[in-house]
């Protein structure tokens, strides 16, 4: 998880890169603070999308099979 000072960090590191005063050292900073972003960013989103169920208009589940075997699979592991 991206803590707020990382992110804040990350937000400093872009102004100062538009004004084109990045060091070496602050461009790999930047660059493991943003693939840290885009980790989480990326796991929020799965676990967002693996939780949706989705009901047409009558109120039919029309959820995806296949997002449904996800979310049978993660609620088995849950039990055990």
């Amino acid at each position: 998880m991206l803590t707020t000072e990382k992110m804040n960090r990350l937000n400093e590191l872009a102004k100062k890169k538009k004004a084109g005063a990045l060091t070496e050292e602050e461009v790999k900073e930047q660059q493991a603070l943003r693939e840290e972003y885009l980790t989480t960013f990326r796991e929020s989103m799965k676990n967002t999308i693996e939780n949706v169920r989705v009901i047409d208009p009558n109120g039919e589940d029309v959820t995806p099979e296949k997002l449904k075997q996800i979310q049978a699979k993660r609620q088995n592991e849950e039990i055990h």
